[in-house]
């Protein structure tokens, strides 16, 4: 998987990036050094909105750009996720973007993954033709690893934005489980599990058959999953959404699995991660994944809840017939384990 490649580090690089890039840019506006006057064609760029990560833009030309990933919250090692928007551009206008801090030695770009792109008169996520990306280690950046894509814009009233992958927001996902609810289904149930840091709900869903709701047999099997603890991992969140779908619809084989099985989800662990555009770490700076065997309630709330409940349901009598524990990673369920 790309989040357990290895990562390219070094103290000099990480000091300056984290003393340099501590926040989005804002309608920064690109233009030659020293010009006043604001012409189609000088990029404007954002990326200060939810899930949004760029921290500073170099103008090279009008049709090139160095671009810089701010770093996760606290943690400068990790330099992956980016999104962010593009608007007072020229029509035909081509452009050759670098992003040139990226801190992983092997990515997927390499293997045939690349960028996402939408506009405001097409809001359907395309991929940019592989072709026109190219991901190599650059001597003029310090030795970093740096993402090259060409673009040609064809519509000056657009605003385009651009990202690693299809991002999935905690607003999105906020959204869906308040649609849910409104369906009043009898075999769902959405519990507020505990708080991020930064007070965004972490919620605790139940999915099984109104008679399992509130049994104590001890024949029951828990199904216990969660999801985006690396908040760059978004594919996890479109597949855990096409789980819930599944397990909330009336499918044969749906109602099968919930007279029979009891699934707990946790659909995002690190919604402070997630809203602010990191790749990989909390609001702290935690890569939470790494913290299960002793998490703290402070630093890590979400991990530590999730882990006192996992405790809870294997010393309670409904599912003492196993566990099965599923972590949904970047494009499959990984972890798996019967506790």
């Amino acid at each position: 998987f790309e989040c357990c490649e290895t990562m390219a580090t070094g103290p000099s690089l990480e000091q300056s990036l984290e003393e340099e890039l501590v926040g989005n840019v804002y309608n920064y506006t690109s233009q030659v050094s020293g010009s006043t006057l604001l012409k189609k064609g000088n990029l404007i760029f954002d990326a200060s909105f939810e899930c949004g990560n760029l921290g500073k833009v170099d103008y090279i030309s009008d049709y090139e750009y160095d671009l810089f990933i701010r770093p996760d919250t606290y943690n400068p090692r990790y330099r992956v996720w980016f999104n962010f928007t593009v608007h007072n551009v020229r029509e035909e206008q081509r452009v050759i973007f670098n992003i040139v801090n990226f801190s992983k030695t092997k990515s997927l770009y390499r293997d045939g993954m690349s960028p996402v792109v939408k506009s405001t008169s097409r809001p359907q996520w395309e991929r940019i033709p592989s072709k026109n990306v190219f991901y190599y280690k650059c001597p003029n950046h310090q030795k970093s690893y740096v993402l090259s894509f060409a673009f040609a814009f064809d519509r000056e009233e657009d605003t385009y934005q651009f990202s690693y992958c299809y991002p999935y927001s905690y607003s999105r996902l906020q959204h869906y489980l308040a649609e849910q609810d409104k369906r009043g289904l009898d075999f769902y149930k959405r519990e507020l599990l505990c708080h991020s840091m930064q007070q965004r709900r972490v919620d605790v869903l139940t999915i099984t058959s109104p008679h399992n709701m509130e049994s104590t047999a001890a024949t029951l099997r828990v199904v216990f999953i969660t999801a985006r603890v690396h908040p760059g991992e978004s594919p996890a969140s479109f597949v855990c959404q096409g789980l819930l779908d599944f397990l909330l619809s009336q499918h044969s084989t749906a109602e099968t699995l919930r007279d029979n099985i009891i699934f707990k989800i946790v659909p995002m662990l690190n919604p402070d991660g997630v809203y602010l555009g990191n790749y990989r770490c909390s609001l702290m700076g935690f890569d939470l994944n790494r913290h299960w065997q002793e998490p703290s309630p402070w630093a890590h709330p979400t991990v530590y809840a999730t882990k006192q409940l996992l405790v809870e349901l294997d010393r309670n009598p409904v599912g003492t017939c196993g566990i099965l524990l599923l972590r949904v990673a970047k494009y499959l369920f990984s972890c798996r384990k019967w506790i």
